[in-house]
């Protein structure tokens, strides 16, 4: 089942679903505060990071949920992991998170952003090889980009209001 990408068409309508609401709250939660995210660099960069967490998602609902070969998915999930961990990268710089050390550093490396990029071309490479899992990769992706957005939108509102 985890190479079967027909089976797979509810699990992508009921994440494209759940991901776009998300997405459409945190435009909302934005649009409250957008003083406060042009004076900030890191905490537009934070917001930023958030909605690539959201629209990671979304973009695997949209894959699953299109007619295509296997192999085509497995490769656009690869090319998914790799723009959203590079756009993830970046975004994480800007917020000047690479610049911490210690304890913070490992946690930032463990993050919601890099693991979610990382389970995507699991995902991805394992429906490639057709061992290894396949498909099965995205539900914790999906958890952990979803709840990584969550958490990340609590703490970017709480910095806001705080």
């Amino acid at each position: 089942m985890g190479y079967t990408t027909t089976t797979w068409l509810g699990f992508g309508e009921a994440l494209a679903a759940v991901a776009g609401a998300l997405t459409g709250l945190l435009f909302v939660a934005l649009s409250v505060r957008s003083d406060a995210l042009a004076a900030s660099r890191s905490l537009s960069s934070r917001a930023a990071q958030t909605l690539v967490l959201f629209m990671t998602s979304v973009l695997i609902a949209v894959l699953l949920v299109a007619p295509q070969p296997a192999v085509a998915l497995g490769w656009e999930l690869l090319g998914v992991a790799v723009l959203s961990g590079t756009v993830l990268l970046i975004l994480g710089r800007r917020a000047g998170h690479a610049t911490e050390r210690g304890v913070a550093r490992y946690v930032e490396r463990f993050s919601p952003n890099t693991v979610t990029a990382v389970l995507v071309g699991v995902a991805g490479l394992t429906l490639l090889l057709r061992a290894g899992g396949g498909l099965y990769w995205l539900i914790p992706t999906a958890i952990t980009s979803l709840l990584g957005g969550v958490v990340n939108a609590w703490l970017f509102l709480v910095r806001l209001s705080g």
